[in-house]
């Protein structure tokens, strides 16, 4: 049974539904605004240390919980489609995963579209890797973490660090990721009626602001369409009542099929990346749990 908790963000989705604009009315600064002050309503837990860095030119920021394990490092990419999120909007949610993994997390400000369309944010997400590789942390002590667009990222810079032939972290871990810019899965039409947080055309719009003219099955873009061989554990989570289920499903059923172990972990009746308020619900919470166990597993 869901909590009430959930039940009540539900209706505060319900009417951001009501509200929401037309197609083709989507304002980017806007939705940049939006996910900035969503991310302000749910605090950094308590005794988390905020460190500002500059990681190879790209804005950065530590999250430092008390008692870790001073050798474990998260790097944390953030959603938004890859055209908002930000290291505000996303501090709650990777300092939880921090604490859940006893470890330092590092959050960045990748460039995102349409000022920076692809790769930009892919080569960001690189550079800041090796710049922790190369003095920050041991790659075999190191997981990387994202959720929705950051999902898809976190998969895209494992298959260029491996193309690159660049030491490969402990494990990826993938919230709700979006996997597919062709929209070709099944659940975006399934889901549809059901999914309160995401809405298509928006999507549509955003994926052809950071494609930026290329196909949208380019791998680093969507990377269902990669050769998946060779990279660490994968955690993917995702809830049922998300059009990017079968962005996950599909991922984690390639992955396997490439020989990588990879673990889907599906919550029944859960909104797209609920793990975000994971500081209100009880859910969030448990799926972080279940994070921080999977990086205690493989570190």
């Amino acid at each position: 049974m869901l909590s009430w908790q959930v039940r009540l963000l539900e209706l505060y989705f319900r009417l951001q539904h009501a509200f929401a604009p037309r197609a083709g009315e989507t304002d980017v600064r806007k939705e940049r605004a939006e996910l900035d002050w969503q991310g302000s309503m749910f605090k950094v837990p308590r005794g988390i240390q905020i460190v500002k860095e500059l990681a190879d030119g790209v804005t950065a920021e530590w999250l430092i919980p008390p008692c870790i394990s001073a050798d474990r490092v998260v790097l944390y990419l953030h959603g938004g489609s890859y055209v908002a999120g930000s290291i505000n909007s996303h501090r709650s949610l990777a300092a939880n995963i921090a604490i859940a993994s006893k470890a330092r997390a590092l959050v960045i400000d990748y460039r995102l579209a349409p000022e920076h369309p692809h790769p930009a944010a892919v080569e960001d997400a690189t550079s800041v890797y090796k710049w922790l590789i190369n003095g920050q942390a041991d790659p075999r002590r190191l997981a990387v973490a994202g959720d929705s667009a950051g999902g898809g990222l976190t998969l895209a810079l494992l298959v260029n660090l491996r193309d690159g032939n660049v030491p490969l972290p402990a494990a990826g871990i993938c919230l709700s990721p979006w996997t597919d810019l062709a929209f070709s899965g099944e659940s975006w039409k399934g889901k549809a009626a059901v999914d309160l947080v995401i809405y298509a055309y928006k999507e549509l719009e955003f994926a052809a602001m950071y494609l930026g003219g290329l196909d949208a099955k380019t791998p680093l873009a969507s990377p269902l369409y990669a050769d998946l061989k060779g990279l660490p554990p994968l955690l993917v989570q995702v809830g049922t009542e998300e059009v990017l289920l079968s962005d996950s499903t599909r991922l984690v059923d390639r992955a396997k099929e490439a020989g990588v172990n990879a673990v889907i972990d599906e919550w029944e009746k859960m909104q797209h990346v609920w793990q975000f308020a994971a500081s209100f619900i009880p859910e969030g919470r448990r799926a972080i749990a279940r994070i921080g166990e999977f990086i205690d597993r493989w570190m």
